[in-house]
Parts: structure tokens; sequence; C-alpha cells
């Protein structure tokens, strides 16, 4: 390995570090509890919790985005780990059919909410006029009076921290290449 990339693999390193510092002081933004469609009725975003004070919601474009498709597909692979630590849930426009069918074409074992008016989706900074939908997680904590606030936001997209296959497909010869994620 060169010098250059040791350099800069430690760069990035302690430049994570100062990010994750920055995230534990990020000041909380309180949230609404919003409704949502599931597959078994309306449910609010409180009871999206179950049992845990914290949950990560998964931003997700709808069964059009294969993009959305990889992401979702590799946070299910961690889905039991994150699951002790948090409740874990994917929002999307689509409406629950589809998000049912599709989750279980894909394997996810991460419950799923329909958010049709985009309201939530909205308010998270993930649906603009100008852009659309789009892909990330926010990071919401459920305190003992039942308020909600979000502690963190990321979005998502190539090269990020939150799909492990494209810093893998880095060391290949030739980056990515022509590969897109397969639907």
């Amino acid at each position: 390995m060169s010098d250059r990339i040791k350099q800069l693999e430690k760069q990035i390193y302690d430049l994570k570090g100062e990010l994750a510092k920055a995230r534990a002081e990020n000041e909380p933004e309180p949230v609404q509890d919003y409704e949502f469609s599931t597959i078994d009725g309306p449910k609010k975003l409180s009871e999206l919790f179950g049992g845990m004070d914290d949950m990560l919601v998964i931003h997700n474009m709808g069964k059009s985005c294969n993009y959305c498709s990889l992401w979702a597909d590799g946070i299910d692979g961690y889905f039991a780990h994150l699951a002790g630590r948090a409740a874990v849930t994917l929002v999307s426009p689509d409406d629950p059919q589809t998000q049912r069918a599709f989750a279980e074409e894909r394997g996810w074992r991460f419950p799923t909410v329909s958010d049709s008016t985009g309201d939530f989706t909205r308010a998270m900074g993930m649906l603009n006029e100008k852009d659309g939908y789009w892909p990330g997680v926010s990071a919401l904590h459920r305190a003992d009076d039942g308020s909600i606030t979000r502690k963190n936001v990321a979005m998502f997209g190539p090269g990020d921290d939150f799909c492990p296959v494209w810093p893998l497909f880095e060391l290949l010869d030739g980056g990515k290449g022509s590969w897109e994620p397969p639907h």
C-alpha cells in the first residue's frame, strides 16, 4: 500500500472520529407523532419504537429506485445487530401492499410504513419540490414523556459509509466499472 493511501486513510479515520463527536453533541430537534399507512392499518410514529427508546428510520424512495433497494438490502444484512440497539423502520411513498410484496421479494425483515402524503418525509428534509425524494436515515429518540426528537440525519449516496459495496468496489481495478445495482 502506498504512503499516500495510508496517509489519506488516517485522515479519513481522524475525520470520522470528529464527525462522531459532532453527531454526539448535535442538538435534537422535535418531531411530531406522524401517522403512517401500514399493511395492518394506520400506525403512529410513536408506535414504531416498540419497546425501544431509539429508532433508525430508513428514508427510501420506493420500489422504483434500484439504489434505495441496495441500501435497504445492506441494512437488512445488519438488521439483527441494529435491532438489538434500536427499532428500525423503512418509510417510502409506496402503498403498503407494494411495500409488503417488495419486502418479501427482497427478504427484508424490518417493518415498512407508507408516507403517501410525504408530510413526514418532507419534515425530515428528505423530500422537496425541486428534487423529489431523497434516501437516507434519521436517528430518532423517544423520551420518557413520549416526546420524539431527531438526533441526527444522514443522506445515502454512492460512496457513503452506509453501504459497504462502494468502498469495496474502490479497491478493484476500475472501481465499480459499469456496475449498477440490480433490481
